[in-house]
């Protein structure tokens, strides 16, 4: 029997937290925890920091923006965009282990695009021709975009097109303009050759993969979390027992879980972590809440996409956490206008310390201001730790340099 603590602390030294944060992070640093963490989940949630860069902050501290920038989108990438929990920043050595989703979406009748390729054979077919007669296209590039149907996500027939033939593996991500833009291009001028010429791999083998990368990050998990981490669905299910056969996951009972476990074989169990860290709502930490609350015993849910009526914390709020354990939660807004981190509220959770939590919240918060390039912080009378985290702030609430971005 793995008790609740110990299930906890092999979760968190799985997925990098407590280990002591190098002085310089290079794009090495980065590599490997995309490695570790198996992909960054991009979204376009910009209130703090956008959060495919909030994981790695979360884990090694400040680094230079550029190192990010180049492995995901330079002309030497590390890693290429794609679906893996949600659309996500994966490690090129992944590419033969999803080409089995991309030949299923191809092959496969449900979802929009799909549906429109359906309809539309000759329309991609001509999209496809233009990329590769023109090179690296946005959607609003074709010669025959069409017009964006509908409110907020409506696609025009050029991304509908793009999207369809980047999802069946047809097209890659070249780079993007901005932080929404999409600029798409052939695989084979993207991405490197050894990487595309790869031996083909069995959907199973694939899958397989696929969860050896989730247990790792992971640690600890029910059958449950190991698919939900690439989003496998219920006939992955015997990849799992497969695992177990070959001794890589060990079943295990652990203390209040309701499901049978899987103990990743070469999973650490630390007698002590001491973490430090805000974590954003997109870190594979809290992607299912009800590992989070199962884990972490922290139970969450996303203020921003929240009526405003029922948020109980805030819009945008990132648990803090403390040693191993999550010691608070703060509703946070980098101004950049006015060059301020603003916390809207600060919540100290039940058994944490006030003082101590404070302290290092406000150590945190003056760390992720240097990153931004923010030069000071402001606390707001909101939440029952916000009174102690003022006192601590003004000490770190003016950052003399932040890192290149």
């Amino acid at each position: 029997m793995v008790s609740r603590a110990a299930a906890r602390r092999i979760a968190l030294a799985a997925q990098g937290f407590g280990a002591p944060r190098p002085d310089v992070v290079s794009r090495r640093h980065l590599t490997a925890l995309a490695q570790r963490l198996g992909m960054f989940q991009i979204d376009s949630v910009n209130v703090l920091a956008r959060a495919h860069t909030m994981p790695a902050f979360s884990r090694l501290g400040p680094y230079d923006h550029a190192h990010f920038e180049q492995a995901a989108w330079g002309r030497k990438r590390a890693w290429f965009e794609y679906w893996g929990h949600e659309a996500s920043l994966i490690p090129l050595s992944a590419w033969p282990n999803l080409r089995w989703r991309m030949g299923a979406l191809r092959t496969g009748s449900a979802g929009e695009t799909a549906k429109f390729a359906a309809e539309r054979p000759d329309y991609i077919a001509a999209v496809l021709a233009e990329i590769q007669d023109r090179g690296a296209l946005a959607a609003a590039d074709l010669s025959e975009a069409g017009a964006a149907r509908g409110k907020w996500w409506g696609w025009s027939d050029g991304k509908k097109a793009m999207e369809y033939l980047f999802m069946t593996g047809q097209v890659t991500v070249a780079h993007r303009r901005g932080a929404f833009e999409r600029v798409y291009d052939l695989p084979e001028r993207v991405l490197p050759a050894d990487i595309l010429n790869a031996p083909e791999v069995s959907e199973a083998e694939a899958q397989r993969a696929l969860i050896r990368i989730a247990a790792a990050a992971m640690g600890i998990a029910t059958e449950g979390d190991l698919r939900a981490y690439w989003r496998l669905k219920p006939a992955a299910k015997p990849r799992v027992a497969e695992l177990v056969e070959t001794g890589e996951l060990l079943e295990v009972s652990v203390e209040d879980w309701k499901q049978p476990a899987y103990l990743w074989h070469l999973a650490r169990t630390p007698r002590s972590l001491h973490a430090h860290a805000l974590v954003s709502p997109f870190d594979p930490l809290l992607w299912e809440r009800d590992r989070a609350l199962r884990v972490l015993d922290f139970h969450y849910r996303i203020g921003l996409y929240t009526p405003r009526e029922l948020r109980t914390d805030g819009y945008y709020v990132l648990p803090f956490l403390h040693g191993d354990r999550v010691a608070a939660r703060v509703d946070l807004k980098a101004d950049r206008a006015a060059r301020t981190l603003i916390v809207h509220a600060a919540h100290l959770e039940p058994g944490a310390e006030m003082a101590v939590t404070a302290d290092a919240l406000a150590s945190e918060l003056s760390s992720v201001a240097v990153w931004l390039g923010l030069d000071q912080i402001t606390v707001a009378p909101r939440g029952n730790l916000a009174p102690a985290l003022s006192r601590s702030a003004p000490s770190s609430h003016r950052p003399r340099q932040s890192p290149s971005r």
